[in-house]
């Protein structure tokens, strides 16, 4: 048999690198990154190399499912796809007839293939789409909002052209994006310094030129130190600040009292480190990315985290610099026409959004929302009803702090509907489960990349489906033909790919030769003297009008963290190369390289506890228990103790992850009520443990 090549995108974590996939026979033979993406190298992480395992693996859902039991029971009816539309179709008319298209949600994971799901609940006129956002990058996205007008993807980091790149709340190097690891290595072979701040030495840590481990929460001070001593010395670029930043004298009047000296009793680094450390950021000015992170929902001021390094950067000279953080482009400011979106089909739904943005929250961005703030709505029934919920390609019961009280508040739902490739929690708690199909059994809409040389991209389908499962546009396709949609309605996915290239002057016949359209000869940066932002100012913007108008402070003064308890430490959580949250723990390859997520904790309070490497560990809080092995390292602050998220699952069909590790979730109790106000997102490491060998 002959192998064919197939230009696809990987769907293995939120990164979606560019992939070519070799087939044989109908099966998959080998995976690599696209090799006319030149990053890529023709890599693939951990993850992307075990996307064979999963389209393989006996224990995903193989056909759609109606639960007969109760929720979470876990008994199903299987049904087929025709009776699995009409069902769901029939309860969202009856929720709609009752309490009006407002009573229907939709949460998915965002990214660049959600336009037709959109579309779906637009058509149907509901106001509340959400992505997981407030989980993850909310905080970020507000803070480059609040600063440059424009959103967080709005800049490209320049990895490959920088010459000090700074990680705080980014860990490249497990969290792994395939092109920007690749970048920043090859920037570093020629040069480049890469400083980290974290409270334990990860990965990303072990290959910094500089690494500062900070005290728990103290990121915000430490960042403030760094704007003192930039201020105080005049080190900043004067003529990039006289012609782009507006606010400078009040930034310069509230970090004051915000000396290295002070800095120390927060974070416990030396003034004179960090001074060393401002100093080497000032050599390399103009050409220095503090990256604003990317999981930034960890505490109640992590959004002032964000907007700071938002503001170090441009007091650097880097917002829209080579080298920095240079400004993308979109089809549009090259010439060329964007795809046309399906969710432009429908006009916006006038009701207000159940989680207040727009009316209650007037500094949020309202498009993908909060999610939190909607679950409260579906548990309150403020300021209306919502009894249906479908959760696409996202499990909220693990991705959200204490499931218990969420499972009650999705108890007051009349349709749960899980659209998902694997077993999660959510899927499991459903009424309906329709099976997606995995990344490499299918096809996705073409998406736009907004970039220094922007592209359409596009996912091709390598194999057919192994078991009874359906693409995106054949899901959505089968529900708007019940509902009156049938602008959502396509026979072949090269009609909906015809459909989104009206105008374009692109072929589908185009994406062949490489996966991708390029819609610029070359990166574009624009010029330096010529930078407009989109602020009320055109400048950069120290103090955010739109933050005060809602009674919020742009420069907020610093608050200590809550020490731990007595006998407690501050649980943590993050990313590790081998695994993405909670979808790839029951992954045949990847449980096989890591079947446990160990506690992380710190020599000294180990040896309190008389606690080895390799022991048996009891996590608790309060009532609640959890076991799993200790990880006794000097590499964490003796404050924290960390874990692996995605662990500890109680699903019985997942054979191999069930009962393995630890869940973090299920220790913030009461963490659906603590989020940051001026960032939306939740803040997860505000929750405390005590630890005893078992």
């Amino acid at each position: 048999m002959v192998a064919k090549s197939v230009f696809s995108v990987c769907g293995m974590c939120t990164v979606r690198c560019p992939i070519q996939v070799t087939v044989e026979d109908g099966q998959v033979t080998f995976l690599q990154g696209n090799p006319h993406v030149p990053a890529m190298k023709g890599a693939v992480c951990p993850r992307g190399a075990a996307g064979n395992a999963l389209i393989t693996d006996p224990e995903r859902p193989q056909s759609p499912m109606i639960r007969v039991g109760a929720r979470g029971e876990g008994k199903w009816h299987k049904v087929s796809w025709d009776e699995a539309f009409d069902y769901v179709a029939d309860k969202l008319k009856e929720v709609k007839a009752t309490y009006g298209a407002k009573g229907i949600a939709l949460t998915d994971r965002g990214g660049p293939f959600r336009d037709m799901h959109r579309a779906l609940l637009r058509g149907l006129g509901s106001p509340n789409y959400c992505n997981h956002d407030s989980s993850c990058a909310r905080n970020v996205q507000h803070a480059s909002l609040s600063v440059t007008g424009m959103g967080r993807k709005s800049v490209a980091y320049d990895l490959k052209n920088a010459k000090h790149v700074v990680l705080q709340l980014r860990n490249i190097f497990e969290a792994i994006n395939v092109q920007e690891v690749n970048n920043l290595m090859d920037a570093m072979e020629n040069g480049c310094k890469l400083t980290v701040i974290d409270i334990r030495a990860t990965v990303t840590a072990s290959k910094a030129t500089r690494y500062f481990q900070v005290r728990p929460g103290s990121d915000y001070a430490f960042n403030l130190a760094v704007i003192h001593e930039l201020m105080n010395k005049r080190l900043y670029d004067e003529k990039y600040a006289g012609r782009y930043i507006e606010g400078l004298r009040d930034l310069e009047a509230f970090v004051e009292p915000y000396s290295p000296e002070w800095a120390q009793g927060e974070t416990g680094i030396a003034p004179a480190e960090l001074r060393a450390f401002v100093r080497e950021l000032v050599a390399a000015k103009g050409a220095v990315i503090w990256h604003p992170g990317w999981m930034a929902a960890r505490y109640r001021d992590s959004f002032y985290v964000c907007r700071t390094a938002y503001i170090i950067n441009a007091l650097l000279g880097s917002i829209g610099a080579k080298g920095g953080m240079p400004l993308v482009s979109k089809p549009g400011d090259v010439g060329r026409a964007d795809l046309k979106a399906f969710v432009d089909l429908y006009p916006k739904p006038a009701d207000k959004r159940a989680d207040g943005l727009g009316w209650r929250y007037t500094h949020f961005e309202e498009g993908p929302g909060l999610a939190h703030l909607m679950y409260e709505a579906i548990g309150s029934g403020d300021p209306y009803p919502v009894k249906a919920y479908i959760a696409y390609r996202h499990d909220p019961l693990m991705g959200f702090p204490d499931p218990d009280r969420l499972k009650e508040m999705l108890n007051n739902l009349d349709l749960l509907v899980s659209v998902t490739f694997s077993w999660s929690d959510t899927a499991w708690f459903s009424d309906v489960v329709l099976p997606l199909s995995p990344y490499l059994e299918r096809e996705s809409v073409i998406a736009t990349k907004n970039a220094l040389k922007p592209q359409f991209f596009v996912r091709h389908r390598a194999i057919e489906p192994r078991y009874d499962s359906k693409a995106d546009w054949q899901i959505v396709g089968g529900l708007a033909k019940r509902l009156g949609l049938p602008e959502l309605v396509f026979d072949s996915v090269e009609d909906v790919w015809n459909f989104q290239l009206q105008g374009t002057d692109v072929a589908i016949a185009d994406f062949n030769a490489t996966g991708m359209v390029n819609l610029a000869a070359k990166p574009i940066y624009r010029d330096m003297d010529k930078l407009k932002f989109k602020t009320p100012s055109g400048k950069l913007e120290i103090v955010s009008a739109k933050l005060e108008k809602a009674g919020l402070q742009s420069l907020k003064p610093f608050e200590a963290p809550e020490t731990p308890p007595e006998g407690m430490f501050r649980l943590t959580f993050g990313r590790c190369a081998l695994h993405t949250q909670g979808h790839t723990v029951n992954n045949p390859l990847l449980y096989e390289q890591m079947p446990i997520n160990p506690l992380w904790i710190n020599s000294k309070a180990a040896a309190k506890l008389g606690i080895s490497n390799g022991d048996t560990v009891v996590v608790s809080q309060r009532d609640y228990s959890e076991t799993t092995v200790a990880k006794v390292t000097d590499l964490i602050h003796p404050e924290a103790v960390f874990i692996i998220h995605g662990f500890g699952h109680k699903i019985p069909v997942e054979s191999r992850a069930f009962g393995k590790g630890i869940a973090d979730q299920n220790f913030m109790r009461g963490g659906l009520d603590k989020w940051d106000r001026a960032g939306g997102a939740i803040a997860y490491q505000e929750h405390f443990v005590s630890v005893r060998k078992a």
